[in-house]
């Protein structure tokens, strides 16, 4: 390779990598914190880095021996490298982000309060069910409360059916059980999503209803900020799978 072929292929691979970095950087921050967290995680078990064993829910363990990283790590970890691996991925990077760039744009403290409160709600169930992962349950739980704030999206899954936003987590807990996966982590995704929607976007208009979920002050200072760009240009909602499996349009559009 010759000098000038060298400074080509040099030049080549820096914008290759600046090109990745602002693609990277215009990603909201909360999605790209949690799925980097996730890739990451992954990665360092592949290494052999870690073990899932120094990382799955154990509550002897958290309570008796302060491994308290076990009830984030739990959250972070999807399996090995796979089929089943990037499905999850893809569904968690898309409908978080789409959340977090739809109905939580510039309330980026609401939406960290709603991880939060769906980790800890997860946590309790998780307990009672003996789930040692729960990655899988919180996309889903993402999912459900992006479709019952998008019902007029119609969804199209693989190709083979149409049907409205609300129904796509269960199709979802279908596809699982086709896959042979218990339908246990897809139901408590599902449950905690429910939960969620209903404290905050169903009980609040009911007559003598009320808003529960509040969120923290200390949230709001950490995470909102009183601008926004104006040139922001957020993932299209029009497309919510981003892939054949799950891509769609508006009724009326």
């Amino acid at each position: 390779m010759t000098c000038q072929e060298s400074a080509g292929s040099a030049d080549l691979s820096k914008m290759a990598y600046q090109t990745f970095q602002q693609e990277y950087f215009q990603i909201p921050v909360v999605t790209r914190a949690y799925t980097t967290a996730c890739v990451l995680t992954t990665a360092a078990v592949q290494l052999e880095l870690i073990t899932p064993f120094q990382l799955y829910f154990n509550p002897d363990l958290i309570l008796k021996h302060y491994q308290v990283w076990r009830l984030i790590t739990n959250f972070l970890f999807f399996g090995p490298v796979g089929f089943n691996f990037l499905f999850n991925m893809i569904f968690l990077y898309r409908y978080c982000r789409m959340l977090e760039e739809g109905s939580f744009r510039g309330r980026t403290a609401d939406f960290v309060f709603m991880f939060l409160f769906g980790g800890v709600l997860m946590t309790i169930f998780g307990t009672f069910v003996s789930l040692v992962f729960l990655g899988q349950a919180f996309t889903i739980m993402l999912v459900y409360v992006w479709s019952r704030r998008n019902p007029n999206v119609r969804m199209n899954f693989f190709g083979l059916l149409n049907f409205q936003a609300p129904f796509l987590p269960w199709v979802l807990m279908g596809f699982s059980l086709l896959l042979g996966n218990s339908i246990i982590v897809d139901l408590l995704g599902i449950a905690v999503g429910h939960v969620y929607f209903f404290l905050e976007d169903v009980f609040p208009n009911q007559p003598g209803g009320g808003r529960w979920l509040k969120t923290p002050t200390i949230l709001k200072m950490l995470f909102d900020t009183p601008e926004e760009d104006a040139n922001y240009n957020p993932l299209p909602e029009e497309r919510p799978g981003g892939f054949a499996w799950g891509e769609g349009q508006r009724l009326g559009g």
